[in-house]
């Protein structure tokens, strides 16, 4: 089965909230006002070439996780990407690259465009809410979380300490008919491993409430997949579907797991395990510091995100759900994102220490003692990104079957980038550990000889030319950011090594630091006074804004502000920031690119920094009206139209626009001397 064109959201109505079991979480402050003719695009650029698309924009697709697996669902109740058991393992449905790569639905018979969706608030659980002619009804989405339950023996995935909370390994599809009466149809066509194995279905016993599907060859190779239900599944060659009239007051689960977890038996275990996972986020979300203000929203949402893009087994953080999303419409800019990079895991928390949401590092720093070599003495350099699991190989592969999402091509799995140097890793690790060991009462003695030698690598190289922060896959040059994120980790290792009572390397990373700044300011500097993004070379790079981010240089010295006004200025298309000018950099890459959402939230952050706090604000609410329908947001914004695109939802731009807002935030609030939220740690 191929999935036909997705129809275009439409405005909620009365009726629709009215109908639902809960209030309508409110839209914030800033963000797009209801009616788009389109999903994610203003009603101004949408077209019917548009809507006849099959594919839906990417910024309309849902979220979810279980910390250990996650997935998109289409804005018509669609399952278009599932990798499992892990994040980065092979797909299972994977029709937001290929319409032909499976799928799983569950929604309305022949009515795709919802009435509403939002998500339960403090939550990833996902709700819609469809009108029919002849009735309504509400959907509930999850991947389910339970108490933690290893409890007579030890784990074989887990190397992280145990929570209160676990994955159960089942995504709970749950539907309640609350008005008139309403035909009903799942259908769920699995395509293993990246759709390149089809699916053989059978039922597990006489009854028609249970089938298990398997990859047509080597099956043991692959997930077994169960489907559990109280509707009548029919199996259709590689489809498993079931249909039903429902009536006011009816209920249907559907229930899809792969391990040995027992998946609900009847509509009210299913709803208790809903309720449980509601109250699981919930529980961590109330640990957060959220200021009272429009955009808590916001800040929660992201927040969230964060928290479903790490791998509790190993403490690991994606940088994004999902791989080739084209940062180019029908381009070659597409990659696999969903693994775990250093340097934007450490960003990430950042973010996360801005909203007092701190234990996730312990975690990622123990992944870190973990692929660093530090639990089993043998240590060795940091890769830029590892597997969830640490793997350190992370071959790069091109899947020629698959059409690309609209067309862009290749689909790529694994990452090139993983053996590149990229000399800002260590200054960014070394920052983020600062920050952390600021709330703790010492260093680990296993992570500071990992420490240590990280300041060593940045010795080590910081003279030589590297990949840079964007990972060019041009001819390696002398990037100032990697040569200021090497200043950073002379810097914070220079502070941290106080905190030891280390001081003889103190005073030697501290001289070798004032070395580094100063090569950077004599090289990196062009004549107005701006930071160039490499040595030799005017070209400008939203990465500069690291410069103030970092502390680098205090806001108030002059090449701060020539270097974040130059960048607001030049960098941009419609006020949104590029990374940098595709026709200045040699990334090895052809086509154009969309504005790169990171970098804007930084420059929201950097006006903030240099007293352009009016400005910084415009922006914000300018960046905050461009969130998806529900609040994520993709790698990339295109300016002329809104439309995201990207690896989605992406970690980056989520720590980012929390640093952003926050900043915004406390501006505002020492200006009116109000004083009323103060985030738990400065971001950097």
């Amino acid at each position: 089965m191929v999935l036909q064109t997705q129809p275009a959201d439409q405005p909620t109505s009365p009726a629709a909230r009215d109908a639902q079991s809960e209030a309508l979480e409110a839209r914030p402050q800033g963000a797009p006002t209801d009616g788009p003719v389109e999903f994610g695009l203003p009603a101004a650029v949408a077209s019917n070439a548009s809507l006849r698309n099959p594919f839906p924009p990417i910024a309309d697709y849902a979220f979810l996780s279980d910390w250990e697996t996650t997935c998109l669902i289409s804005p018509a109740g669609s399952v278009e990407w599932m990798c499992v058991p892990r994040p980065d393992s092979p797909s299972v449905f994977g029709a937001v690259l290929d319409r032909s790569a499976g799928h799983f639905r569950i929604g309305p018979y022949g009515v795709s465009v919802p009435a509403a969706r939002r998500y339960l608030p403090g939550s990833l659980i996902m709700e819609t809410t469809w009108q029919t002619h002849t009735g309504w009804l509400i959907v509930r989405d999850a991947l389910v979380m339970g108490p933690w339950h290893d409890i007579e023996r030890r784990s074989r995935t887990h190397r992280r300490t145990p929570m209160d909370w676990d994955a159960e390994h089942i995504l709970l599809r749950t539907v309640r008919c609350v008005s008139g009466t309403v035909e009903l149809m799942m259908s769920c066509e699995p395509a293993f491993d990246y759709h390149r194995l089809g699916a053989n279905w059978e039922y597990s016993a006489n009854a028609y409430s249970e089938a298990i599907a398997r990859a047509t060859k080597q099956p043991d190779a692959h997930p077994t997949l169960r489907l559990t239900t109280n509707l009548r599944i029919g199996l259709e060659g590689r489809e498993a579907r079931a249909r039903t009239r429902m009536v006011e007051g009816d209920d249907v689960f559907v229930a899809l797991s792969w391990t040995k977890h027992p998946a609900p038996q009847t509509y009210e275990e299913a709803a208790d395990k809903m309720w449980k996972t509601t109250e699981c986020w919930r529980q961590w979300i109330n640990i957060g510091n959220f200021p009272d203000h429009p955009w808590r929203a916001y800040l929660q949402r992201s927040a969230l995100t964060l928290k479903g893009l790490t791998y509790s087994p190993t403490g690991a953080l994606l940088a994004a759900a999902t791989t080739s999303l084209p940062e180019t419409p029908q381009g070659e800019r597409n990659w696999d994102y969903r693994y775990a990079w250093v340097r934007d895991s450490t960003f990430a928390l950042w973010g996360l220490y801005t909203l007092g949401l701190d234990r996730e590092a312990d975690d990622f720093f123990a992944f870190i003692a973990d692929v660093s070599g530090a639990n089993n003495n043998d240590p060795h350099p940091l890769q830029v990104m590892y597997g969830v699991g640490g793997e350190r190989s992370l071959v790069e592969e091109e899947l020629h079957h698959l059409s690309g999402y609209d067309q862009a091509r290749p689909v790529r799995i694994g990452n090139g980038a993983y053996n590149q140097n990229q000399h800002d890793i260590w200054g960014s690790i070394l920052d983020s550990f600062y920050l952390h060991a600021k709330s703790r009462e010492q260093v680990s003695e296993t992570l500071w000889p990992v420490l240590k030698r990280q300041v060593e690598e940045a010795i080590k190289h910081w003279r030589e030319p590297d990949r840079g922060i964007w990972e060019v896959r041009g001819e390696p040059q002398h990037f100032t950011s990697s040569k200021v994120m090497c200043w950073v980790a002379l810097d914070r290792g220079c502070k941290l090594a106080e905190r030891q009572g280390e001081t003889s390397y103190a005073q030697q990373w501290r001289a070798i630091a004032e070395e580094i700044k100063a090569d950077i300011l004599e090289h990196g500097v062009d004549s107005r006074g701006v930071f160039t993004q490499r040595y030799g070379d005017d070209a400008l790079d939203a990465s500069l804004l690291l410069v103030v981010l970092t502390r680098f240089l205090p806001p108030d010295d002059p090449r701060v502000r020539n270097t974040v006004l130059a960048i607001a200025d030049e960098l941009t298309e419609e006020g949104l920031v590029l990374r940098y000018r595709v026709e200045e950099t040699d990334d090895g890459l052809t086509g154009e690119e969309g504005t790169f959402t990171i970098c804007s939230f930084w420059l929201v952050s950097a006006l903030v920094e240099i007293g352009e706090v009016v400005r910084a604000k415009r922006l914000c609410e300018r960046l905050l009206s461009y969130a998806s329908p529900l609040l994520l947001y993709a790698e990339e914004i295109e300016p002329r139209t809104g439309r995201h695109l990207g690896n989605f939802p992406q970690a980056f731009t989520h720590l980012a626009l929390i640093n952003a807002v926050v900043h915004v935030i406390r501006a505002e609030e020492e200006a009116d001397s109000s004083g009323m939220f103060q985030p738990a740690n400065a971001p950097m």
